[in-house]
């Protein structure tokens, strides 16, 4: 199913129906402040394997991020990030960042396998922070760009769904997204680090 969302003012009955997809184990597509996501809620195990499997990995080997609504739950699924970390966060979010975090025991097991950290986003995009918001939890997140080729179908909401809708329960349109992805910056160590160069340039 292609639905249309204004990032401005997305449609409350239409967030709804995402949002009943997500609780039913479904997968939606997305767009964020960079390029389109793929997703699911975190609690629902057969979802999760869905994505893992379309993406050719085992859970526990994945590096997908979480999104959240906001940064008031962070503490449900990290250990007790540092003033200094939770300064530049609050500083860069909501914003075009993956910041990767150590996990706390709430993290679901079979998603945390031996991995200590996940990637952390709060997107700029009302559409996807309001479906987290009402969903409740976070959603597991991976990025529909192709990271070989740069491809016009990561973009155009209307070629994502005739790529994702036999794989999708809900393609979203909101609007062409990006080909530059998220700037990653871990925060797991002593030292705060920039793993990967993206859209977003990190204020401290």
């Amino acid at each position: 199913m292609l639905v249309k969302l204004f990032n401005e003012n997305p449609n409350s009955q239409i967030i709804n129906k995402v949002v009943q997809v997500l609780h039913n184990g479904g997968l939606i597509v997305y767009p964020t402040d960079t390029v389109y996501g793929l997703g699911c809620d975190i609690t629902n195990i057969k979802a999760v394997e869905k994505i893992a499997h379309y993406k050719g990995i085992k859970i526990e080997k994945a590096n997908f991020s979480f999104i959240c609504s906001d940064l008031s739950h962070l503490s449900d699924y990290t250990k007790p990030i540092p003033n200094s970390v939770f300064r530049i966060m609050k500083k860069n979010l909501p914003g075009p960042f993956t910041f990767i975090l150590e996990v706390n025991n709430n993290v679901p097991r079979y998603f945390k396998g031996k991995k200590k950290t996940i990637g952390i986003r709060v997107p700029n995009n009302n559409i996807i922070c309001e479906i987290v918001a009402r969903l409740g939890n976070p959603i597991l997140s991976t990025s529909i760009r192709d990271e070989d080729k740069i491809l016009e179908y990561t973009t155009d909401p209307e070629l994502i769904y005739e790529k994702f809708k036999d794989i999708a329960d809900v393609v979203i349109d909101g609007g062409y997204g990006e080909l530059v992805p998220s700037t990653i910056v871990d925060c797991s160590g002593d030292e705060i680090r920039i793993l990967r160069e993206g859209k977003g340039l990190l204020e401290f």
